[in-house]
């Protein structure tokens, strides 16, 4: 299989927009978080919470992303 440039660009896109939602949503976070006077520890604890769970999100939505494809090319091969 060829890997024409735009493919490979799709990658670096996804990981480019995945980092930036990422950083954006546990940054708005922490920041609601902390102007609640909330302790050290309940920021952090709350930043590595929001860590996991974009993780996670983000996982699944890949997951589903590319079983969807898979199973539409799956679909035109094998009418």
């Amino acid at each position: 299989m060829r890997v024409t440039p735009s493919a490979a660009s799709d990658g670096s896109r996804a990981a480019v927009l995945g980092a930036n939602d990422g950083i954006v949503s546990t940054a708005n976070l922490l920041a609601g978080v902390a102007s609640a006077s909330a302790s050290k520890s309940s920021v952090l604890v709350t930043g590595i919470a929001g860590l996991v769970a974009g993780a996670l999100s983000m996982a699944a939505g890949e997951y589903v992303s590319v079983s969807s494809q898979a199973d539409s090319e799956n679909s035109d091969l094998w009418p």
